[in-house]
């Protein structure tokens, strides 16, 4: 089962200096980056590295963060080599799979890797007209790759074009939820001295349906955790709702209205059994 993850911090794949403080940052996940944060000619060296990324990881133990690995895009002159070394990796690493256009491109990854968890990103138009076809193709989870698809569709960088990646964010998460698969995580914030942009970009986010953010530095990572974090508020309605429920399924009831004067039905438990899955632990 896909360990819940709110906040997935990418960590070059050709910097092992900074393998350490990446796991040790406080996301959930870490990505290791063969794609974009490397450049060509240090595609195979990152390759090698990996194997010192995994050294480190295994030396954390139980308190290790979930990683995946993302790999170069299918069709790329460098994706054959990283899904080999994703193989020779250990199982519990999910792969990462940029520019996926179309579930084919899952099946390839699925077919060469068998049994690894696939992460898809939608970076074009098309992808995000197909999200509902890819989010069935046996991923573990899909999500928005702003950076290319804001230059396909036109829309500016940073906070002027956030209401232009509204409908394109809400079509992944509505794919992602009739799929079946976790709540996605949102694009990387890219500006990472405007941390007042990423709160905002975090909170509409958040009001669509996402779970959570990718990082591309330690500091956002703080941010990003408040902003999907439910408060302390959001977790008592959720824990009323459900001893509520509990209630009302012994008396035989389906409906009741809560003190604070709302309808609720059964149907509202899985939206309180989310809140409370999101809280901090104790």
């Amino acid at each position: 089962m896909t360990r819940a993850i709110m906040v997935a911090l990418y960590a070059p794949a050709d910097r092992p200096e900074r393998f350490e403080k990446a796991l040790d940052a406080g996301a959930d996940a870490v990505i290791v980056d063969l794609e974009d944060a490397v450049a060509p000619s240090r595609k195979a060296s990152a390759r090698a590295a990996l194997a010192d990324f995994t050294a480190v990881w295994a030396s954390r133990g139980a308190s290790a963060p979930a990683v995946q690995v993302r790999v170069n895009a299918r069709g790329a002159e460098a994706h054959g080599a990283d899904v080999a070394a994703v193989a020779a990796l250990p199982a519990a690493f999910g792969i990462r799979l940029p520019k996926t256009q179309s579930p084919d491109d899952v099946a390839a990854v699925r077919a060469a890797v068998p049994g690894r968890e696939v992460h898809a990103l939608l970076e074009s138009a098309l992808s995000i007209e197909r999200a509902f076809e890819i989010a069935q193709a046996g991923v573990a989870s899909i999500a928005v790759g702003e950076a290319d698809l804001r230059a396909e569709v036109g829309v500016p960088a940073g906070r002027a074009g956030e209401p232009g990646l509204a409908w394109s964010r809400a079509r992944v998460a509505n794919a992602a939820a009739a799929g079946g698969l976790p709540l996605p995580l949102m694009a990387v914030w890219a500006d990472v001295a405007d941390l007042d942009g990423l709160e905002q970009s975090c909170a509409a986010g958040r009001s669509l349906g996402y779970a959570g953010r990718t990082a591309i530095h330690p500091r956002q990572i703080e941010v990003i955790r408040r902003v999907f974090t439910p408060g302390p508020d959001e977790i008592e309605r959720a824990q009323r709702i459900i001893e509520r429920v509990r209630t009302a399924a012994a008396d035989g009831t389906g409906a009741f209205v809560l003190d604070d004067g709302t309808f609720i039905d059964v149907a509202m438990v899985k939206a309180a059994q989310r809140t409370l899955s999101a809280a901090p632990r104790r």
